[in-house]
């Protein structure tokens, strides 16, 4: 039986269509809810395209309040990805859907995560080190940014002559080849 998913996102939702799109027709997983913190942000347009229930929160109800999980439970969520999802989940999320809560970065982490570490400023940071390398990491979300285990990275060379619109795209596009390839496996295996 096919894995109910929930997106959290806070902005534009390219990688939440992405996901979206790969598991419309699939057997294993299906976008059953869009979750943001924005009302304003793009995402939820999508959801609204494919028919996705959505539900936009404030950090009060994050934080201080049970609405969030209490949405996912009458979604009857198995798993939860976060696309662009720009607030730490709290402690209740956590402890229901330990190991089944996974985010994506735009770098090679540990290198230029954490808090205010999103978006074009990540690309920004590359590119001022001088890294040689950048990519995408997936990996559990904990109670800190960007510091949950590791699932997968894979990587792409920034050459001298990068813009960080440049590496930008270069990096969505591993998010997009990746980003829900590693999500069927994972819910396939739990």
């Amino acid at each position: 039986m096919a894995k109910y998913i929930a997106i959290f996102a806070s902005g534009d939702g390219t990688n939440a269509q992405n996901i979206i799109n790969y598991f419309k027709d699939s057997n294993y997983g299906k976008v059953s809810l869009v979750l943001s913190n924005k009302p304003d942000a793009y995402v939820l347009e999508r959801a609204k395209k494919y028919g996705i229930p959505s539900f936009t929160f404030t950090s009060e109800n994050l934080y201080n309040s049970h609405d969030v999980l209490n949405k996912l439970t009458e979604y009857q969520i198995d798993f939860i990805v976060l696309a662009g999802f720009l607030l730490l989940i709290p402690q209740n999320i956590i402890k229901k859907y330990k190991n089944k809560i996974i985010n994506i970065h735009p770098a090679l982490l540990p290198k230029h995560g954490g808090k205010g570490m999103y978006g074009m400023k990540v690309h920004k940071a590359v590119i001022e080190n001088k890294e040689k390398e950048s990519g995408i990491t997936i990996h559990y979300v904990n109670e800190k940014y960007d510091e949950g285990s590791i699932i997968f990275q894979t990587r792409c060379k920034v050459e001298k002559n990068y813009s960080p619109e440049i590496l930008a795209e270069k990096v969505h596009n591993l998010e997009y080849e990746h980003f829900p390839v590693i999500i069927e496996k994972l819910i396939k295996k739990n």
